[in-house]
């Protein structure tokens, strides 16, 4: 039994999904239908862009979900539709770009979505005010624990749970700098600060979570074609919670090893990274190791993909 994972902020790279795009005509329509839904020519920032640019968050979260969907639908071109997963699951963007692979939302509302949650995380917080930091060799309760003690009055919180040796905490800048300290002086291998601009899946979103809550009301979902498992509750979900769900992901915990955890015990044996970079199924096998991982970015790896498929 298979799950197609989609990958969150941080994968992004410069030229991720091009060769897709020079392969299969399916790819390049992705590229063309979110050029398309922003009004600008984002599929160049991508390909040939400056780095920086492409990691602001508006930015960034509308072109990982193409690279995901452009790889989703070169699988396709090669007869391995999204009925080939069992269930599907994504890091906090990823989350809409499984939706999109899934047919619930069409990829230019997928597209509009994450510029507007792109847009309304990165000014819900003034720039400066939060941030992200990562605390590696200490398990989740620990990183609670951690998190708590830094609060000191403000917004300090263990964000995500991505693998028994890797938690996010996020809030306030100078308590997350607190948990760094805390964190390292309490048995952490590694505790560091984090690029991004943002302090995601912490309280401090709320405003944006209310503003999604207004654009996801005005955009027709489907039933997905397959389950996805939610980030805020590591399970399959039924679709009429989906919507509500997408809203509560922006303030709350991405549970991601507790989501591949219910993967395995509903008999996952396989998952496909589907996108740009690894970092998820290196998590995946940190929280489960009989779990074979493939990731699919490249033509070459989608051809490998298909011809295992093929061979099973």
């Amino acid at each position: 039994m298979k799950a197609f994972i989609f990958p969150g902020q941080g994968a992004q790279t410069i030229g991720m999904g091009h060769a897709l795009a020079e392969a299969y005509p399916e790819a390049r329509s992705v590229f063309d239908e979110v050029d398309d839904a922003l009004g600008e020519k984002l599929s160049d920032l991508i390909w040939s862009g400056d780095i920086a640019d492409l990691t602001l968050t508006k930015n960034a979260q509308p072109a990982l979900m193409a690279t995901s969907l452009a790889a989703m639908k070169a699988l396709e071109a090669e007869g391995v539709g999204i009925d080939a997963a069992s269930f599907v699951a994504g890091h906090s963007l990823g989350e809409y770009s499984a939706l999109a692979a899934s047919g619930a939302f069409s990829i230019a509302d997928t597209a509009r979505l994450l510029r507007i949650r792109g847009e309304a995380m990165q000014l819900a917080v003034p720039l400066g005010l939060g941030a992200m930091a990562v605390l590696l060799g200490m398990d989740f309760e620990a990183a609670k624990a951690v998190a708590a003690e830094a609060a000191q009055g403000e917004v300090c919180q263990a964000a995500n749970d991505n693998d028994p040796s890797q938690v996010v905490v996020s809030g306030h800048k100078a308590a997350v700098e607190r948990a760094v300290e805390i964190a390292k002086v309490n048995g952490a291998k590694r505790a560091m600060l984090l690029p991004v601009s943002a302090p995601f899946h912490s309280s401090l979103m709320a405003p944006a979570g209310d503003i999604m809550a207004a654009a996801l009301a005005e955009v027709a979902m489907n039933a997905p074609a397959v389950p996805l498992i939610a980030n805020v509750r590591a399970q399959a979900v039924n679709a009429d919670d989906i919507k509500g769900l997408l809203v509560e992901q922006v303030t709350g915990s991405v549970r991601w090893r507790e989501s591949v955890m219910w993967m395995a015990g509903a008999g996952v044996t396989e998952v496909w990274e589907i996108g740009a970079g690894k970092a998820l199924s290196g998590m995946v096998k940190r929280v489960d190791r009989s779990i074979a991982t493939r990731a699919i970015g490249t033509p070459d790896d989608v051809k490998a993909a298909v011809a295992a498929l093929n061979e099973g």
